[in-house]
C-alpha cells in the first residue's frame, strides 16, 4: 500500500526539506561572525552551558553540520515521511515529527548532564553543539517499521533487502552500543535513542486512543 504514494511529496515533508536546505545554506554562506551567532543561538548546548536556551531543543533539529549531514537526514525524511505523512495526515505527522525531534534532544541533554557531572566530561563538552534532524529522523524509521513491518528496505552498504522491523531492531541495537561504548562519540547516538522511544511511546498512545491501528 505504500508504494502508491512514491511519486509526491507532500507538504510537511516538502517544507521541512525546504526550511532544512535554506538554514545550511545560510550557515554555508553568511559570513563567519553571523553563522557563530546562528549556532551559539540556535545548535543544542548542555543544560550547564552558559550558551544554552529552552528553545534549542526545537531549533537545533534545523541546522546541520555540513551537505552530506543534510542529505542522509532530508532523503530518509522523503523516502520514509511522505508515506507516514499521507497515512497519520499532515497535522498528526508534523507533531509526530516535533515529538520525536524534542524527545530526542530532552534525552541527549540528560546524558549530557550526567556525562558532565557523573562521566568525567571535560568543560569543553558544555561547548559542543548538538545539530542536525536526525533524532527526528529515527523516529520516522520506528515509525515505519512500527506500521509496515514486513515492508522490503533496500540497504546501500550493504546492498542487500531487509524487512522493515529488522532494519529498525538492528539500528536501534547499534546505536545502543555506540552511545553505551562512547565509540564515535562524535555522534550524538542518544539522541537518536531517544527519537525513536518517544515515536514508541507516541504511537502507542494514539494506539490505545484509537487514532491509529497497527
Amino acid at each position: 500500500m505504500y508504494n502508491r504514494y512514491a511519486a509526491s511529496t507532500p507538504p510537511v515533508v516538502l517544507n521541512l526539506i525546504i526550511i532544512n536546505a535554506i538554514m545550511l545554506l545560510a550557515t554555508s554562506l553568511l559570513p563567519d561572525p553571523v553563522v557563530n551567532k546562528i549556532i551559539s543561538n540556535l545548535a543544542l548546548f548542555n543544560v550547564e552551558s552558559p550558551l544554552f536556551h529552552s528553545y534549542q531543543v526545537v531549533t537545533y533539529m534545523f541546522l546541520h553540520g555540513g551537505f552530506s549531514h543534510l542529505f542522509f537526514n532530508m532523503f530518509a525524511l522523503w523516502m520514509f515521511g511522505r508515506t507516514l505523512e499521507y497515512e497519520l495526515g499532515s497535522k498528526r505527522f508534523l507533531i509526530y515529527y516535533m515529538v520525536c525531534g524534542i524527545g530526542a534532544a530532552i534525552l541527549q541533554l540528560l546524558v549530557g548532564w550526567l556525562e558532565f557531572h557523573f562521566g568525567g566530561a571535560g568543560v569543553v563538552a558544555l561547548f559542543a553543539p548538538t545539530v542536525g534532524a536526525s533524532g527526528a529522523i529515527f523516529g520516522l524509521l520506528l515509525a515505519f517499521g512500527v506500521l509496515h513491518p514486513n515492508a522490503t528496505i533496500m540497504l546501500l552498504i550493504p546492498p542487500i533487502p531487509l524487512k522493515a522491523k529488522w532494519f529498525v531492531i538492528i539500528y536501534g541495537v547499534i546505536e545502543l552500543f555506540f552511545g553505551m561504548s562512547g565509540r564515535m562519540d562524535n555522534v550524538a547516538h542518544f539522541a537518536h535513542l531517544g527519537g525513536m522511544l518517544w515515536g514508541f511511546l507516541l504511537l502507542y498512545y494514539w494506539k490505545h486512543k484509537g487514532s491509529i491501528r497497527y
